[in-house]
């Protein structure tokens, strides 16, 4: 199947790569230029002895009495010592970082208390800001390219990951016989792996058609000696030749479910506008005419698409399998966000969980004995799960307190 070739998934994610070492080389280099992070100015030790005697300096608090240190701030006597002797009377200074040139300054924050003619007075350097500019700039700079990438990445993801999801899905409703609704957008490596999935999709149709094929001429074989075994018994005692007649029709029974199991798989059939509640009414009554029994609880008016006949097999097979291991059968519908819901009860022994799973499979039956009274060959389920999966729905055995039920999703 050809395809347009589009570009590869390497080109967003490696210019997305791109993109993200520019972005950040450019904020690196504007925080860069920005200048370094703030300090305060150093304060030379006779800016701290004129505050204690009363002079007003710019950019000290002068506070009365003997204040305590703050955080990050510890005494040093040997820091003490030059202020005191200036001072002419006892420093006890606590300091966050000292550096001292040749008249002595100091850098940081600091807590100097003196004691002068007046008393004790306290100088302190400014509390410095939680957020200084520099650190609002360079924060912010980094917000900006990371909501700037974020929203580039997952506008490249999510054009990268949607046509995979769609492939998923496509993949999960693929069916023998029905066609494969492919994506026709993405990149080129997804485009090529709808094209590998729409190929294997045509040979397991292929294969699968060729299984038909092959079990349509061995029951065409097989036709000519049974046929010829249904002549010979007719000359065998009455008793022998019931028994053989009856074992030669469950020979062709079961090769004729058999193909119609394989045949229902790959049949391409019309898809029409159906009435459930019709379509079970109608299906109950053909079964109480045979005898058997069912009721039927009607519910809301409800459209499917589908088609009709294989629909009714569905249902069939189901309320079938309910009266032949339970006796009787109940049926009733209800919609469930935006399907329908078909329950069918019977009074049987009920289902195991472990084993439930197990009757869907082709040829296996919920009597393990092959008696004819309990009738089947073991496809009926089968069947009624592969219609329902043809139609976009599900049949599974559900926990009941009485008997089996199965219920049958549908969507609307």
């Amino acid at each position: 199947m050809p395809t347009k070739r589009g570009a590869s998934i390497a080109q967003p994610i490696f210019l997305l790569v791109i993109a993200a070492i520019v972005l950040a080389t450019a904020v690196t280099f504007a925080i860069t230029f920005n200048g370094p992070p703030p300090r305060p100015r150093p304060v030379s030790d006779t800016d701290i002895v004129m505050a204690l005697r009363g002079a007003t300096v710019p950019d000290l608090i002068v506070l009365p009495g003997r204040q305590s240190a703050r955080n990050g701030e510890s005494p040093d006597p040997e820091h003490d010592a030059p202020l005191a002797f200036a001072l002419g009377g006892p420093v006890a200074g606590s300091y966050a970082e000292r550096e001292r040139g040749q008249s002595g300054e100091v850098r940081g924050g600091f807590t100097v208390s003196g004691r002068t003619t007046d008393g004790w007075r306290t100088v302190r350097s400014p509390d410095r800001p939680l957020l200084t500019n520099w650190l609002i700039v360079t924060f912010g700079g980094m917000g900006f390219a990371l909501v700037l990438l974020s929203i580039a990445a997952w506008i490249i993801t999510r054009r990268i990951s949607r046509p995979l999801e769609q492939l998923v899905g496509v993949a999960q409703g693929a069916r023998v016989g029905l066609p494969l609704a492919l994506p026709q957008e993405g990149s080129r490596e997804v485009r090529e792996l709808a094209v590998a999935l729409s190929d294997m999709h045509t040979r397991i149709g292929q294969h699968a058609e060729g299984r038909t094929t092959m079990l349509a001429a061995i029951a065409h074989d097989l036709g000519t000696p049974l046929s010829r075994l249904a002549f010979h018994i007719e000359g065998l005692p009455e008793v022998a030749r019931a028994r053989a007649a009856a074992d030669v029709d469950e020979m062709r029974a079961m090769i004729g479910a058999a193909i119609g199991y394989a045949r229902d798989e790959l049949m391409d059939r019309a898809t029409l506008r159906i009435d459930l509640g019709s379509l079970l009414d109608s299906l109950v009554e053909d079964t109480l005419a045979t005898g058997d029994d069912v009721t039927i609880t009607p519910g809301p008016r409800i459209v499917v698409t589908g088609d009709p006949a294989a629909l009714r097999r569905l249902f069939a097979n189901v309320i079938g399998n309910a009266v032949r291991y339970g006796d009787r059968a109940r049926v009733e519908w209800h919609a469930l966000d935006g399907t329908v819901a078909v329950a069918v009860d019977d009074d049987g022994p009920g289902v195991d969980a472990e084993t439930a799973e197990s009757l869907f499979e082709p040829f296996v039956r919920g009597d393990p004995s092959r008696n004819r009274e309990t009738g089947g060959t073991g496809l009926g389920l089968a069947i009624a799960r592969a219609i329902a999966s043809r139609h976009g729905g599900q049949v599974a055995f559900e926990p009941s307190a009485h008997g089996a039920r199965i219920r049958v999703l549908l969507p609307c």
